[in-house]
């Protein structure tokens, strides 16, 4: 393309300029025309689908009120007493009382439309009140076993709604609702059973062409159908209901091949039951006029493209004149070296130099204000006012947050330096970007894997700010845990009116980053002023004499049950302070460590092996990581104790064996399977008992022989050497030489002189 004359690569642009986007908007429009017709025809469906739904709630929801009201009153105490039904024909008082409540049954039903019966069922008696058959016993009335059922998933004191079929046929959603002791002292069951088909008028209450309604339960059951036949069966194997009910939108509409034509399937699932409201209807007499138009659209761009051809040729001559112009202009001055190269190609090589030193002049310029920025955000983090505060932070309202990672200590421990400071770079650069238009944000590193955000927005009466702050907030959680593999606490504090307050609003977005502790971590967390007096001191002193109990007895279960009783007891706190908290577990740790010593225990490698243990805890985020930490400290103080009374008799075996055995190649391996312990214990008895390692103290037995028979025999270094376990006199004289600071012979004469 760089040997291209210039004309012709213009008059390709403009063509392509032209004749591409003409084509691309063709093709555009058309579909969006096909994409619109069928969203407004989606979105008319889906609302005629919610507002059937919304008056079938309606509708089912009164019902349902009417119910309670009823189970309110004290109609179902005046008959509470009566067990079976000869009680209550016993007088005609007991049977006016009865067919009081019989009446009380009749107006429900009439109170709303379409309900074919009601009962109710007094808890352990042997009749039911009915407005189908009056007063009747169970043995006469349809079985209510199927109650018991029915409200095994309830909860709270509402009633719940069955669909099933009547043994007279009739289909019927049932309103089961019992008594409870809010509304009454009588312990009974009313059911209302609903006409299904007074349901499908509601379901069909704003029919659109030939669509056919569906109502089903949470499970998929047939509730409402217009053919009986489907009722309480499974509406999934119906085509496309499963693909549908497995939607996570409980609202929306799809596009399906059924028979040959397109419909449209439209679903709502109401959240009072949890049940789904399904329509469909065919699409293809709808979409006609729309694809007539989009063919008639494509022949209009045809006619464009050809005219906008020959216009193209007229443009490209016209408006490249300048630029040839400008070019021949540029080569009589300058020679830049280039040949057989188009126009393009020489102002391309002509203009490099430039953006290269703009390229840099920019950079450099970028670095500098990130670098002012960031020193103004640490000033203002300080307490201090930063010089010409306004034109860094505009606004007059500030709100800090920190963004704390998880367990920083293992964090530390899994990257390097170069990694964090790559980390600590990028995720500046992410969070300020988070933050939607009128929210300034600034991002620093603090401190200990602290990154701080200083926010700067205008006062927000409505609150809208304060929704769009907690979507950034999240977006800084889930990318900060996908890019260091570490969940992140965030530390959001209260509101500042002035820039001087912005140091104290720090402080409190470090202290709600302490409620890690309770709330575990990866949570975000507000600051709220609570007043001092709402705080509740915990003290753990009856656990703690409860878990040197157990320490002494050597029963680490008990000792976990404790610790699990005082994290259960923290928990339920909601007002516990972070000092608390640490003290609890500071005070159980010195607790244990005094009663160690005043049983003359020592402590060196049970507890100060681990370190500072009270910086361990305080760098633990949850009582989770402080739980754990306790199992792993209490499960190595009781096997600790448990193994210093076998310790010894194993350093006696020990070191015997290896007495007696210098002399020979001593597997190590072997010798710890022989005596019945690892050889890693094995190793760690020696350096105890001896303060060296297994090979040096064979070593040192080995020399500690050889001088004697040094000293004692007229025996050749060699037959020493070999004497006492070395197979080369190198290694003898090595290893003399090493313990004893000369070789061998030079020993033998210095002690023969002394002699």
């Amino acid at each position: 393309m760089k040997k291209t004359p210039m004309i012709l690569q213009l008059a390709l642009i403009l063509f392509c300029i032209m004749a591409i986007p003409t084509a691309i908007l063709t093709w555009y429009s058309g579909s969006q025309i096909i994409q619109n017709s069928e969203a407004a025809i989606g979105e008319s469906t889906l609302a005629g689908l919610n507002a059937n739904r919304k008056l079938n709630e309606n509708a089912l929801a009164n019902l349902a009120q009417d119910t309670s009201r009823l189970a309110a009153t004290n109609i179902f105490d005046r008959i509470r007493s009566f067990e079976t039904y000869d009680e209550i024909n016993a007088n005609y008082n007991n049977v006016s009382l009865a067919l009081s409540v019989t009446k009380e049954l009749l107006n429900l039903n009439r109170r709303v439309d379409g309900v074919y019966s009601s009962y109710f069922y007094l808890n352990d008696s042997d009749y039911v009140f009915s407005t189908d058959s009056s007063i009747t016993t169970l043995e006469r009335y349809e079985s209510i076993d199927w109650i018991t059922e029915a409200l095994e998933g309830r909860r709270g004191i509402s009633g719940v709604w069955v669909p099933r079929k009547l043994e007279s046929g009739e289909n019927v959603v049932s309103y089961v609702y019992p008594l409870n002791r809010l509304s009454s002292t009588t312990r009974g069951i009313i059911v209302v059973n609903l006409k299904e088909s007074q349901i499908g008028k509601y379901l069909h209450a704003t029919e659109i062409g030939d669509s056919n309604y569906l109502l089903l339960d949470s499970d998929g059951k047939v509730i409402s159908y217009n053919d009986h036949s489907l009722l309480l069966s499974d509406g999934q194997k119906l085509p496309y209901l499963q693909e549908i009910l497995n939607q996570e939108s409980s609202e929306g509409y799809t596009f399906h091949e059924l028979d040959g034509k397109r419909m449209i399937y439209a679903w709502s699932r109401s959240a009072m039951s949890g049940w789904w409201n399904v329509s469909w209807s065919s699409m293809d007499e709808l979409m006609i006029k729309s694809r007539d138009m989009q063919g008639n659209i494509i022949l209009l761009t045809g006619a464009i493209i050809l005219l906008g051809t020959l216009l193209a040729i007229f443009l490209a001559t016209w408006l490249s004149r300048p630029l040839r112009q400008l070019v021949r202009t540029i080569r009589s001055k300058s020679d830049l070296g280039v040949v057989n190269k188009n126009e393009l190609a020489f102002l391309d090589m002509a203009f490099k130099r430039m953006q290269e030193e703009e390229e840099s002049l920019f950079q450099l310029l970028q670095e500098r204000e990130q670098d002012t920025r960031s020193l103004a955000v640490h000033r203002l983090l300080r307490g201090e006012i930063p010089p010409r505060i306004t034109e860094a932070f505009p606004e007059v309202c500030y709100r800090v947050v920190v963004v704390s990672i998880d367990q920083y200590r293992r964090y530390v421990g899994n990257t390097n330096v170069e990694t964090r400071s790559y980390h600590r770079y990028l995720l500046n650069a992410k969070y300020e970007s988070f933050f939607p238009e009128g929210i300034l944000a600034r991002s620093v590193y603090h401190n200990d894997g602290c990154i701080v955000i200083v926010l700067n927005l205008a006062p927000d009466e409505s609150g809208e700010k304060e929704g769009l702050i907690r979507q950034a907030l999240e977006q800084i959680r889930d990318q900060s845990l996908e890019l260091l593999e570490h969940s992140v606490t965030i530390g959001v504090s209260d509101l500042a009116d002035a820039p001087e307050r912005v140091a104290l609003r720090l402080f409190e977005a470090m202290e709600v980053i302490k409620r890690r502790m309770i709330n575990g971590a990866g949570s975000i967390m507000y600051w709220h002023d609570e007043e001092e007096g709402s705080r509740k001191y915990l003290d753990s002193e009856s656990s703690e004499r409860r878990i040197l109990n157990f320490l002494d007895a050597g029963e680490l279960a008990g000792i976990f049950k404790e610790l699990q009783s005082i994290r259960s007891q923290i928990a339920s706190e909601e007002n516990i302070s972070y000092d608390n908290i640490m003290f609890i577990y500071y005070q159980l740790m010195g607790a244990t460590i005094k009663h160690l010593r005043e049983n003359h225990i020592s402590t060196g490698r049970m507890v100060m092996g681990r370190g500072n243990v009270y910086s361990i805890l305080a760098a633990m985020d949850t009582l989770d990581e402080l739980e754990e930490y306790l199992h792993g400290f209490f499960t190595e103080i009781v096997q600790s104790l448990d193994r210093s009374t076998s310790e010894t008799n194993h350093a006696e075996r020990i070191i015997h064996y290896l007495k007696k055995n210098f002399r020979e190649e001593i597997v190590f391996e072997d010798m710890a399977k022989e005596i019945g312990i690892s050889y890693s214990y094995m190793r760690k008895i020696v350096y105890e008992q001896t303060g060296n390692s297994m090979i040096d103290f064979v070593n040192q037995l080995r020399i500690e022989k050889a001088k004697e028979l040094l000293l004692d025999t007229e025996c050749s270094i060699k037959q020493i050497a070999a004497e006492v376990g070395y197979y080369n006199v190198q290694s003898f004289n090595r290893f003399f030489r090493k313990y004893e600071g000369m070789p061998p012979s030079s020993f033998k004469s210095a002690k023969s002189k002394s002699s």
